[in-house]
């Protein structure tokens, strides 16, 4: 009991950590350099949230409209904010679904400073581009397979992310979740890590000019490698995995994100993916504004007591069949 309640309140204080003031200005003042690290390289480091109620994909109702105007951010904002309430509940067992009340979730309450639609900036009309054939055939194979396995027939056939291997908010590329949106960035020579808060993770990426890994090793998160170009750090990602996909990616996707401080108070982060899934390659642009820390353990481990507790519920469930 002592280590959940701690647990508890380790949560909400990281949550509380991701509270931002009012839409930071994502101008560059005239004059302003990127602080340097003592090797001479811009200086990223420090604490970051990418938490935003900006949806990745511009919702149908904000066709042909990229931008919001400010009065148009804040009904967005309050409506939004309102539809995620998880204090409006349900009835029956579909409440188990939802069973954290609001407390511990965040969502956010702003739009990217921005005040874009969508977090995809191209295509422009802020959408994931269509699924090629090929990319249509892997979508039916990975559905065929679920059905196979059932729900829960073994660890295997539950989510990566129930598992405790990888969260979406971890990526790459790194998008926010429901809570625990936030990042710590160090740096070395040689080398930029991200420690990402949400499951366990930490993303090392060389930046000394090797190249990536023989194509036959495989990755959750890929294999990264990093250089700089001027004040942006630019990181290719490569050697994913099939059953590690980002919006019905592959294993032969190719992820370029770039990080770049624009001011005091902004990480503008960028990623496209090149994928032979898609008809064409796509590109999320995402500020990331700066927290206080630190960040707490979130203790989230492959074969936790949880994964034991679905399928022994799954077994008692066939057994009523």
């Amino acid at each position: 009991m002592r280590s959940i309640v701690a647990f508890l309140l380790c949560s909400g204080l990281a949550f509380a950590q991701a509270e931002q003031p009012r839409r930071p200005s994502v101008a560059t003042p005239k004059g302003w350099k990127a602080p340097r690290t003592p090797d001479g390289v811009p200086d990223l480091q420090g604490l970051w949230t990418n938490v935003t109620v900006t949806p990745l994909q511009r919702p149908a109702n904000l066709a042909n409209k990229p931008f919001f105007t400010e009065a148009e951010a804040q009904a967005f904002e309050k409506e939004t904010v309102a539809r995620n309430n998880a204090d409006v509940r349900s009835t029956g067992a579909a409440d188990v679904g939802t069973a954290y009340n609001d407390f511990w979730y965040n969502r956010g309450d702003q739009v990217v400073p921005t005040l874009r639609t969508s977090l995809i900036v191209d295509p422009p009309d802020g959408r994931v581009p269509a699924l090629t054939d090929y990319g249509k055939k892997l979508q039916a194979e990975r559905a065929e397979l679920r059905r196979q396995r059932g729900p829960a027939d073994g660890p295997e056939s539950r989510s990566l992310a129930e598992r405790c291997i990888v969260w979406p908010t971890g990526g790459p590329p790194m998008v926010p979740s429901f809570y625990n949106n936030n990042y710590q960035i160090v740096q070395g020579p040689g080398y930029v890590a991200i420690y990402v808060e949400m499951v366990h993770d930490v993303r090392m990426i060389p930046t000394d000019g090797r190249a990536h890994l023989p194509s036959s090793i495989r990755l959750w998160m890929g294999d990264p490698v990093g250089h700089w170009e001027g004040d942006t750090l630019v990181v290719e990602t490569t050697n994913f995995t099939n059953d590690s996909p980002f919006n019905n990616s592959s294993q032969d996707m190719k992820l370029v994100e770039k990080f770049t401080r624009i001011n005091k108070d902004v990480l503008m982060y960028e990623f496209t993916v090149n994928d032979p899934v898609f008809t064409k390659p796509w590109t999320a642009q995402l500020p990331m504004t700066p927290i206080e820390g630190p960040l707490y353990e979130y203790a989230c481990n492959e074969g936790n007591r949880a994964m034991e507790g679905m399928l022994a519920g799954a077994r008692e469930e066939e057994k009523k069949k």
